[in-house]
């Protein structure tokens, strides 16, 4: 186990990362809807090898020890519970990924889940890049309760601070962040 200014040393670099490469102000539509002066886009770190390396490390230690799966709504969660996994495998872990489609699948099986599913009522953790409102989580933990999965987690690389919490809260979840909007801006260079 790493020592604890070992992972601070991680968490700092992740987020100064996140300050530098991800976030931008200015003016923005948002997913959402809304109009924001702060973006953040964590593809351009969850998308770097070295970078999805320190978010993989950082996420895996929110994930539940009873989960049988990572899990999350395509495409901002696809790298995310695929370095989860990954990290997860090389610590000696059994965690599986699930990526869990926008609608479902137009040929084949029809699947709206990809990867290999564990047993109907396993824990599965939600992860997610950046929640806003919390929609995009959202429909992936509906998805997944749906296919009989006990989903009671999201951890998620940024929370814009704009209502997630409370979203989740209402539907019985806890949102881990793995840091604030607030937190980055305050270390984006100016």
């Amino acid at each position: 186990m790493p020592d604890s200014s070992h992972a601070f040393d991680a968490r700092d670099r992740l987020l100064n990362r996140l300050a530098r490469e991800a976030y931008r102000r200015g003016q923005f539509t948002l997913a959402s809807g809304r109009q924001s002066e702060h973006y953040v886009n964590c593809k351009p770190v969850s998308l770097s090898g070295s970078g999805l390396a320190l978010i993989s490390r950082a996420m895996l230690q929110h994930i539940e020890t009873d989960a049988a799966a990572v899990a999350g709504l395509t495409l901002g969660a696809d790298p995310l519970v695929s370095g989860v996994a990954m990290a997860a495998a090389e610590g000696g872990r059994d965690l599986n990924a699930l990526i869990v489609r926008k609608q479902a699948k137009g040929h084949g099986t029809g699947a709206w889940l990809e990867g290999p599913q564990p047993q109907p009522g396993a824990v599965i953790t939600v992860l997610e890049d950046v929640v806003t409102t919390g929609g995009s989580s959202l429909k992936a933990v509906h998805q997944l309760r749906e296919a009989g999965f006990s989903v009671n987690r999201v951890v998620t690389i940024v929370d814009r601070e704009e209502g997630g919490e409370t979203a989740m809260a209402a539907e019985k979840l806890e949102l881990i962040s793995l840091f604030r909007l607030s937190e980055i801006a305050a270390c984006a260079p100016a």
